[in-house]
C-alpha cells in the first residue's frame, strides 16, 4: 500500500513524516528553517472555519499553512484514515 500523500491530504488529528517539499518558491526556503525538513513528522491539528488555513504540529510548534503552501509538501502517511461511525 502507497501511503505517499500530499500534507493537504491528512485529516484533523492524523499524522506524517515528510519526504520531500516540492517546488522552487521562495517560501520553501522558510518552510525548512521552520522545521519542516524531510523525515520530521507532522501531525494536522485542525481547520479554520472555511477549511483554510490548517494548524500543524511539528515539533512542539504549532504552524499554519494555507492550502496553497500545504500541497507541496509530500509525506508518508502514519496513521490511518479513523472508521466512519454509524
Amino acid at each position: 500500500m502507497n501511503n505517499t500523500l500530499k500534507l493537504t491530504d491528512l485529516l484533523p488529528g492524523q499524522s506524517g513524516r515528510i519526504l520531500r517539499i516540492e517546488g522552487q518558491s521562495p517560501f520553501k526556503k522558510r518552510l525548512m528553517e521552520m522545521g519542516l525538513i524531510k523525515g520530521q513528522s507532522i501531525q494536522k491539528v485542525k481547520l479554520a472555519p472555511l477549511a483554510d488555513p490548517a494548524e500543524y504540529l511539528i515539533q512542539n510548534t504549532h504552524v499554519s499553512l494555507r492550502a496553497e503552501e500545504a500541497q507541496d509538501i509530500i509525506i508518508e502517511q502514519l496513521t490511518e484514515i479513523p472508521a466512519a461511525k454509524i
